[in-house]
């Protein structure tokens, strides 16, 4: 009987059951068995638990345990089995995350993976969780079912497990888990894409993240819109999805990046709405075209006056990009049509027609195969979750019309005493006055004079003084006296003599002698509360003086307009694929000692890179690391990522590592699953079977090197 025993415990021991499971509860639940508790139904089930089924303890029960010389066999593999996958429902159900995760490992050890319903439910409950290590287990476990048995796993939990991963600002795993059903053909659905993207561009690694993978999207879109597959209209990103990605550009200052992205609108044929023409506004003006933005203003100008208020943000860009090209004149124009917007009998439009639909051009009008985005400017989307932020410098809106802001006034200020222009500078205040209500037109023009006093501009508030006395425009006494007491301050006692005698022409201080006058204005330089009793309007005559101050001192470290001027004929050169004359462009940088600027070199790169003249791009590297090295350049992340995604492409190996590694030593993100999929694009074989001692040359040696080092870095097999 003895060796009856010893063989059933032998058999038990040896069980498949017993053999392969590792979790600790059956560890001891199967060293706690003795030969009594065998017998005992009711201990046994109570230890192992009362999931297991009723038969399983009959099958350990005496009545199996025959004493004679041929024992039966005892196998429990089919009953492991179902009890695995009975724990792994009950943890499920119950949301035990721990015992599930536990439980289905121990099941994928035994038997591979469970069902497809099993694996999809085991994903979505870690999907639900807040905690981000479940979440990141989660994405471990697609990434290793979609290598092995992609069947199993459903896009529905995809996209619940990308979505939280995204809203848990994991936005690394979360693009993974994007690019993975990408490759598979698949996109979230549109409303559930839109609060991924939402998510993801919080941050600036998201904002990367999101640009490249919807930069994927449309070369997916356009890949099957050319194998005219229906499949293309279900993975088109809509409008909103743009929005998010270009406004975080914005946000994060990715202009070249937006820049990209805008272009893929009209390709991929997706609209602009109001929204996306202002960000578009800030992205243009971020990189200094002028003449893109300025092909919007005509039909800017025409909206209903309901939605005036909303493209602010348009007229301070184009504002801001007319001061920076020192173009006095198109900013006068653009200040006086902003002020008469309201009253235009051009935009009383009725509100309930359809919107228009106009088109655009990229780039110049002249251009053959230039594109051409769809804008549609009445169209405002209320119910969505974007949520645009606009700054506010140049242009304000205030009562229902657009308002210049002290920054504005005082660049229109510098601008026209710089080029001696200040009558012009007199029309146009008086031009704006009119424009003015009742209350603010009694100020607004003493503020500008008594601005010009405060910063020392004593000639310049005299000759706008004079101006408005020409053209009968009331100026108060106050600013009379603040101009006097200057000279007297500054000891210009002829300028004084020559005010006073002005001002007792318009009726101010005839009954009283020079002397008395003089003395007045002397104790008024001690006394340091001057008269500045009166309520300041719209623009108030501290806050105007300051930002005189400020304008003065920034403009001295300011971009000179010519770089502007020679990036935006590189610009148009480039896009014309008129490589030759954008460099002619390019020596005049050098042939007038004057630094070029990322945006410079940005738009060299694009133009050969459309032309996919790679090696030109390696010259200009060179260029572009001496710039560095003086320090006289930064260059932006976008751009960098830029240089390698087109090295990679003509095969520049070793200057790939070389950028790679000054996107690490400035602690950049480097998107490796893109630079990945750009290297077996276009090199998957390259090099796969050569070993160094079989190179051939010097060159292919060293070129193998750095394939190698890439492919190691990149994580390429």
């Amino acid at each position: 009987m003895a060796r009856s025993l010893r063989k059933v415990t032998s058999a038990t021991n040896s069980c498949l059951f017993v053999r392969h499971l590792t979790s600790i509860r059956w560890k001891t639940v199967l060293s706690s068995i003795d030969h009594k508790s065998l017998s005992d139904r009711d201990y046994f089930q109570r230890v192992i638990g009362s999931d297991v089924p009723h038969k399983m303890c009959q099958i350990v029960s005496l009545q199996h345990f025959s004493i004679s010389s041929q024992p039966e066999t005892i196998c429990w593999e089919g009953s492991c089995h179902a009890v695995l996958l009975r724990k792994l429902e009950i943890a499920l159900k119950d949301h035990q995350l721990d015992e599930a995760w536990e439980t289905f490992n121990d099941f994928k050890r035994l038997y591979g993976f469970p069902s497809h319903s099993l694996v999809s439910r085991l994903i979505t409950e870690l999907s639900y969780s807040s905690q981000s290590h479940w979440l990141q287990k989660a994405c471990d476990l697609v990434n290793l079912i979609l290598k092995e048995k992609s069947d199993l796993i459903h896009s529905d939990s995809l996209d619940k497990l990308s979505l939280s991963l995204s809203r848990g600002q994991m936005p690394i795993p979360a693009s993974m888990i994007l690019r993975l059903m990408l490759e598979k053909g698949n996109v979230p659905q549109m409303n559930v894409l839109r609060l991924i993207i939402l998510h993801m561009v919080k941050t600036e690694i998201g904002t990367h993240l999101a640009s490249n993978y919807l930069v994927q999207i449309c070369d997916h879109f356009l890949l099957l819109s050319a194998r005219k597959s229906n499949h293309a209209k279900l993975i088109r990103p809509d409008t909103m999805i743009f929005n998010l990605v270009l406004d975080a550009c914005v946000t994060f200052g990715s202009s070249f990046k937006g820049q990209q992205i805008i272009e893929l609108m009209p390709q991929v044929g997706v609209s602009a709405d109001a929204h996306s023409i202002t960000i578009i506004a800030q992205i243009h003006e971020m990189n200094g075209q002028r003449d893109d933005l300025k092909k919007f203003k005509g039909h800017i100008d025409q909206v209903p006056v309901q939605l005036v208020r909303h493209y602010r943000q348009f007229y301070d860009s184009l504002l801001s990009l007319h001061f920076k090209f020192t173009d006095i004149d198109g900013a006068a124009r653009l200040v006086l049509d902003m002020c008469r917007i309201r009253d235009s009998p051009s935009i009383q439009k009725d509100r309930h027609h359809s919107p228009k639909t106009c088109l655009v051009p990229i780039g110049s009008y002249h251009l053959r195969e230039g594109l051409k985005i769809q804008i549609v400017p009445e169209l405002v989307q209320k119910d969505s979750v974007f949520k645009m932020v606009s700054k506010q410098e140049l242009v304000l809106f205030s009562n229902g019309k657009y308002v210049l802001s002290n920054k504005a006034l005082a660049k229109l200020i510098i601008a026209y005493k710089r080029d001696g222009r200040v009558g012009e500078l007199s029309r146009l205040m008086l031009d704006l006055q009119k424009e003015l209500d009742t209350l603010e037109r009694e100020g607004f023009i003493c503020d500008v004079i008594n601005a010009c006093i405060q910063v020392g501009w004593l000639e310049t508030a005299h000759d706008i003084l004079d101006d408005m006395e020409l053209a009968g425009a009331p100026i108060g006494s106050s600013t009379y006296m603040s101009l006097l007491t200057a000279y007297y301050e500054g000891k210009m006692i002829r300028e004084a003599k020559s005010l006073l005698k002005q001002m007792r022409k318009t009726g101010l201080m005839v009954d009283l002698p020079d002397e008395l006058v003089m003395m007045t204005c002397l104790s008024d330089i001690l006394d340091k509360n001057r008269m500045h009793t009166r309520a300041s309007t719209s623009i108030g005559k501290s806050g105007l003086a300051e930002c005189l101050v400020r304008e003065i001192t920034m403009q001295e470290k300011a971009i000179r307009p010519v770089v502007y001027e020679f990036n935006s004929s590189i610009y148009f050169f480039c896009k014309a694929k008129m490589i030759d004359d954008a460099l002619r462009i390019y020596r005049r940088f050098q042939e007038m000692k004057i630094q070029p600027t990322v945006q410079t070199f940005i738009n060299l790169a694009y133009g050969y890179s459309c032309l996919n003249m790679y090696r030109e791009i390696t010259i200009l590297w060179g260029d572009i690391k001496r710039s560095m090295e003086s320090g006289s350049l930064v260059v932006c992340r976008d751009f960098y990522e830029f240089l390698v995604l087109n090295f990679l492409r003509g095969g520049y190996f070793e200057r790939v590592m070389e950028v790679i590694n000054y996107m690490k030593d400035q602690n950049m993100y480097c998107d490796k699953w893109m630079y990945k999929s750009e290297f077996l694009k276009f090199h998957k074989d390259l090099y796969r079977n050569l070993k160094s001692s079989n190179t051939r040359t010097e060159a292919q040696s060293k070129r193998l090197e750095y394939v190698e080092a890439f492919r190691k870095w990149a994580g390429i097999d």
